[in-house]
């Protein structure tokens, strides 16, 4: 009897040819919080690691706006990804992924990208986790992983809300605490809004509240997330406690600030210019890994450039902030002013931010 060939193997995304996802499911978290569920539109596998976030281009108004958002769902289920996103009052994209999108729905994406993530291990480690409001979606994917994985990791994971009612993933991670398991889970509320009963810590995240949450602190490798004030204070307080900051790793870029400030009257991130003419003039930039080859004149950015040639390059801020467009510079040289979102070490190793990165001579780029 002659048996069925066996099914071709399901290929993993690339983020070089694949672009289109599907929402699947859209799911409330909190009162303002919604999870969006997301596959991709041709069968593959979205590899990606936990902390990695993926680049939206989505059309609103008119324009395509492009937002960065961390995948909250774990890596150990690549069929699907799902990213988990606060509504900003006034903001044109939460608003516009909270009130217009529904599964069925396509939407373009670029990544993943992004270097806040564990890495891999053999043996377990001990962590402490600290998140603030939204940015909790990087520890969240880490956390679920671990589990999803078996990874016996020792656990500390500490989350600051405003109140009980805001804090996202509360269920599911006091679900995971459960026995045998080595998570635990501590939520900081700065007043208890209507839970009366609350039984979880009140106030800010301080040092002495530390120690009594993770007196071992200092043995842990600490993660952290959050609004800008929230990883500012958490930083000083750990210098403050006498901490080894060669362990401490905090996201490098804030999308949650960045959508704030957008709502605050920031003008929206435009897409790059794919509508304008691509230069005939300029200095030759070489993409080694795909071959593509274009010019770029010495007062436009090497992004803008690309895209007017119908080169997709990941970025997310346009300003230098995020490190969604950083790349390995083989040869030439650029102009670079950039806001935060490169390293020193980074720029001595190489390393460009492709949105604010001008040329002074021909390129040859690691793409």
């Amino acid at each position: 009897m002659q048996q069925d060939a066996a099914p071709p193997p399901v290929r993993d995304w690339d983020p070089e040819i694949d672009d289109t996802l599907v929402c699947r499911a859209v799911r409330d978290e909190t009162h303002d919080v919604k999870t969006f569920v997301f596959a991709p539109k041709r069968p593959c596998l979205f590899r990606f690691k936990p902390g990695q976030f993926i680049t939206l281009e989505l059309p609103i108004g008119g324009e395509t706006i492009h937002r960065s958002y961390t995948v909250s769902s774990s890596a150990a289920r690549p069929h699907r990804l799902s990213i988990t996103v606060k509504r900003v009052p006034g903001g044109p994209v939460s608003n516009w992924l909270h009130d217009t999108l529904k599964p069925g729905d396509t939407i373009r994406a670029v990544g993943p990208l992004g270097e806040f993530t564990p890495g891999e291990s053999e043996t377990p480690r001990k962590f402490l986790f600290l998140s603030g409001g939204s940015g909790i979606t990087p520890l969240m994917s880490m956390t679920r992983t671990f589990d999803d994985l078996g990874e016996d990791h020792d656990i500390v994971f500490v989350h600051a809300a405003r109140t009980p009612a805001d804090i996202v993933f509360r269920r599911e991670l006091d679900a995971l605490t459960g026995p045998g398991r080595r998570l635990r889970v501590a939520h900081v509320c700065e007043g208890i809004g209507t839970e009366a009963h609350w039984a979880g810590f009140t106030g800010r995240l301080s040092l002495p509240m530390l120690g009594l949450i993770a007196p071992d602190f200092k043995e842990r490798e600490v993660y952290v997330c959050g609004p800008g004030p929230f990883m500012k204070a958490v930083r000083a307080f750990l210098e403050e406690g006498g901490f080894d900051m060669s362990r401490y790793h905090q996201e490098s870029f804030n999308f949650e600030e960045l959508t704030a400030e957008l709502a605050a009257g920031e003008p929206p991130t435009p897409s790059a210019p794919a509508q304008a003419a691509a230069p005939t003039d300029g200095f030759r930039v070489e993409f080694a890994k795909s071959g593509r080859v274009f010019a770029c004149p010495p007062e436009m950015a090497v992004a803008d450039a690309a895209s007017a040639a119908d080169i997709r390059v990941p970025t997310s801020c346009s300003r230098g902030m995020c490190g969604t467009c950083k790349t390995k510079l083989i040869s030439g040289t650029v102009e670079m002013n950039h806001t935060g979102g490169i390293r020193k070490r980074e720029i001595d190793q190489g390393l460009i931010l492709l949105c604010c990165s001008h040329p002074t001579s021909d390129l040859v780029i690691e793409r």
